[in-house]
């Protein structure tokens, strides 16, 4: 087995959460390595998009996270396209989320943060709409980022221009340990041959498969399908996110469909008839017109989740290694305030008092007794 000389700081997975750390860790003049399989099966290359704290209903701590994390959104993505040269689709753009009755508007975790919609305001906000929709809550506060085509090419190009090096195709096998201290990584490259990186230092962000290389990690992959549609430009101007569907519509037209939540797939690869068919009955509960539209493309990708759907942030059980995975649905609305919390831990730079709690509630160690 050849063995490696020393090596930087280590980025495991190349997804979007890695990429956001390896770029604010390089912007403060560490050297970074990233190590990863394939990129294009990342999580941050299949997702939506949307940026969606009060929209999807999240509640209590995770709230927090994520509307502190909103708020970081503009300036972060000014960082990334200052660095890459190239803009990344960010647009406050408000979500939708219809409803049938008003007691279901009212019992929605988040309905004080969005505006009331009577059935003539929903009609206006998005045109076609089916009309067994009768209220709706606007979240004008909310949207999204152009995450596949955009971001995450800016975010490769601006960790680049940064100094940071790649490695891709490399599949890690194990951890290297000294007792309870973390030394470094056993890999295959990409002919296949055996090498060992040592180093003091390394962030685990390998999304949905961060369990096989620690099995105290208690994250699950959970299989999500989707597809695109070509409507007409300005067809849809704001994200409608309904009952197990949403359609997120870009600027040229094209609509995004998603997503299915296939918790028993495990990582079986490939799309299935029956998560297609979900999202086209997805599209004519919402949006009937849109049937019509014609489709474009379909992928399907898998989400890293944990059993109460928090992400795991922080430091790992091991000196050394540092967490960053777990995200399931928020990856891209969180990727802000991730990369930010990691890179103060490294640089040992001062936690503000919120900072703290975050570390705090989203350590491993709440999943100590599983």
């Amino acid at each position: 087995m050849a063995v490696s000389t020393a090596s930087p700081l280590l980025i495991l997975g190349g997804g979007l959460i890695g990429l956001s750390i390896a770029h604010e860790l390089a912007r403060k003049g560490k050297k970074v390595e990233v190590l990863s399989r394939r990129r294009n099966e990342a999580a941050g290359f299949v997702a939506a998009g949307m940026l969606a704290p009060h929209a999807e209903g999240l509640k209590d701590d995770l709230l927090s996270l994520g509307q502190s994390s909103l708020n970081r959104i503009p300036s972060w993505v000014q960082k990334i396209e200052l660095d890459s040269g190239m803009k990344c689709g960010l647009k406050k753009c408000g979500i939708v989320v219809p409803f049938q009755t008003i007691s279901e508007l009212e019992a929605y975790p988040t309905a004080n943060f969005g505006k009331v919609l009577i059935r003539r305001e929903l009609e206006t906000e998005i045109p076609g709409i089916a009309p067994h929709w009768k209220h709706g809550l606007l979240f004008n506060q909310d949207g999204q980022i152009d995450n596949r085509r955009l971001l995450m090419r800016a975010l490769e190009k601006a960790c680049v221009s940064l100094g940071v090096h790649f490695q891709e195709g490399i599949e890690v096998l194990d951890l290297i340990r000294n007792h309870k201290t973390f030394e470094g990584v056993r890999i295959r490259d990409a002919e296949g041959k055996l090498k060992n990186i040592f180093c003091k230092e390394a962030v685990l962000c390998c999304g949905a498969w961060s369990r096989k290389l620690v099995q105290q990690i208690p994250i699950f992959p959970v299989k999500g399908q989707m597809l695109s549609i070509q409507g007409p430009r300005n067809a849809l101007k704001r994200i409608i996110f309904g009952p197990g569907t949403y359609l997120v519509p870009r600027e040229d037209g094209l609509i995004v469909v998603g997503a299915t939540s296939e918790k028993d797939a495990e990582f079986r690869e490939g799309l299935t008839p029956a998560g297609q068919n979900e999202l086209q009955k997805g599209i004519e509960n919402l949006l009937p017109d849109a049937r019509k539209w014609p489709p474009m493309e379909r992928w399907w990708g898998f989400r890293p989740c944990t059993p109460d759907e928090n992400p795991l942030l922080g430091k790992s059980d091991l000196e050394g290694l540092w967490l960053a995975s777990g995200h399931y649905r928020n990856g891209v609305l969180l990727a802000a305030i991730t990369s930010e919390l990691i890179r103060k831990c490294i640089c040992k730079e001062e936690l503000n008092k919120n900072d703290a709690e975050y570390l705090s509630k989203f350590n491993i160690k709440r999943f100590n007794n599983l």
